[in-house]
């Protein structure tokens, strides 16, 4: 028998991949572009083939801070020469260090960390219902979501989520669970009964349509929540963390939730969720009722607050506020001039959405890979509207070369 040579880096050969290789092997859960970013740089970012892109979706409101943003870099560098991941049998100081930060930043006095918006959504409906089950009963267990909403891709949150597309074939769903409209208040009022234990809503719906919430929508949740002993769970997952010009956008309202998720921007990049809360909620929770593996890990706690520190000061914000204004106005140009196309613009701070006119619907995907052909990265929110999220820290020069390149892309369309 022949010896086995030991496996080193010497003899291990790393095969050439391009956009035809995610065929043959990923699960066809994507059907991603045809090219392939391999760099970037604030928001910019070349394919395998040198091509230079404006990256106008941040990875779905993710990389906020650009792309290699360096004080991110310096961050995730340091603590990677000190400890990378601990049990939750340990906790580590970046861990406590963002939970201090988060709950000093808002009106929560409690943080869970998981992996994700999904994970943190999950936790948030876990414990709606511990808390409910403990203080009223096992009867006390409905949730209310929206119709049009998205809260994530397990089951549990799928199944809140109000879009049948994500849930068909997934059958039987959990039950206890109802959808109304999205900013319809005699909905909300005929909906949220006795056995209702929380309701949960974002506050800008993303993969909605990039429609914002009405202030008296909101107050009116509030009230009915209060009423009936219910919990109010804001889901930012994508319009929190500075995206629409505060913090989390719950305090543009003035209207605080019980339970409030956050993830995508929290680690511009990386894999990091969180879950806030007050004291009293949090208590439903008992050691080993909830958990994972990843959560509160010391890599992605050290990202994470470091991310929270740049973000989270006046002069950033009114920056975002400003930008927000600028995009806007650009985009309602665009509306002005390519009125066949477009019927409006939605959205706050910058997370805004292009409404396509009634004779273009369903043409959104055509118009995010006409763009993208001439080097602007754009996304959608489902069929009908253009969804922009550029990095927080985009320029004013950034936004005059998006509105160049949307305006040569929309000059080919009839």
């Amino acid at each position: 028998m022949s010896a086995v040579s030991p496996i080193t880096s010497a003899n291990i050969t790393t095969p050439s991949v391009t956009r035809a290789t995610f065929d043959d092997v990923m699960v066809p859960t994507y059907a991603p572009s045809t090219m392939v970013p391999v760099r970037g740089s604030g928001l910019d970012l070349w394919d395998q083939n040198g091509k230079h892109y404006l990256d106008f979706t941040s990875g779905i409101a993710v990389t906020s801070l650009g792309h290699a943003h360096p004080a991110i870099v310096e961050a995730l560098c340091a603590q990677a020469n000190n400890v990378w991941h601990l049990s939750n049998g340990y906790t580590n100081e970046p861990v406590l260090k963002l939970a201090q930060a988060l709950t000093q930043a808002t009106f929560a006095d409690r943080a869970f960390f998981c992996n994700s918006g999904a994970e943190a959504n999950e936790a948030a409906f876990k414990l709606a219902r511990k808390y409910a089950h403990g203080k009223f009963g096992s009867q006390k267990s409905r949730i209310i979501s929206c119709l049009n909403s998205f809260h994530g891709r397990t089951l549990f949150t799928v199944s809140v989520g109000g879009q049948e597309k994500y849930t068909e074939g997934f059958e039987p769903l959990p039950p206890a669970i109802s959808h109304i409209a999205f900013n319809d208040i005699e909905a909300a009022r005929a909906a949220i009964k006795d056995d209702v234990c929380a309701v949960v809503v974002e506050p800008i719906q993303g993969e909605g349509g990039v429609t914002p919430a009405t202030l008296e929508y909101l107050q009116a949740l509030r009230a009915f929540c209060d009423e009936k002993g219910a919990l109010l769970i804001f889901d930012e997952v994508q319009c929190g963390m500075g995206r629409t010009g505060t913090l989390y956008t719950y305090m543009q309202y003035g209207v605080a939730p019980d339970i409030l998720t956050s993830a995508k921007a929290l680690g511009n990049g990386y894999p990091i969720g969180a879950m806030l809360t007050t004291n009293e909620i949090a208590q439903a929770f008992s050691v080993g009722s909830h958990g994972t593996t990843y959560g509160g890990n010391p890599l992605a706690a050290s990202v994470a607050l470091k991310v929270l520190e740049i973000i989270n000061t006046p002069s950033f914000l009114t920056r975002v506020q400003q930008a927000g204004i600028l995009m806007k106005n650009m985009l309602q140009s665009i509306v002005d001039d390519y009125s066949h196309l477009f019927s409006g613009v939605r959205g706050t701070g910058l997370l805004l959405g292009l409404v396509l006119a009634e004779g273009c619907r369903g043409r959104a995907k055509d118009v995010r890979n006409a763009a993208e052909a001439k080097g602007l990265m754009l996304l959608i929110a489902g069929p009908d509207v253009i969804r922009i999220a550029p990095a927080l820290i985009v320029s004013d020069e950034q936004i005059a070369t998006a509105e160049r390149l949307l305006r040569d892309t929309l000059n080919t369309f009839n």
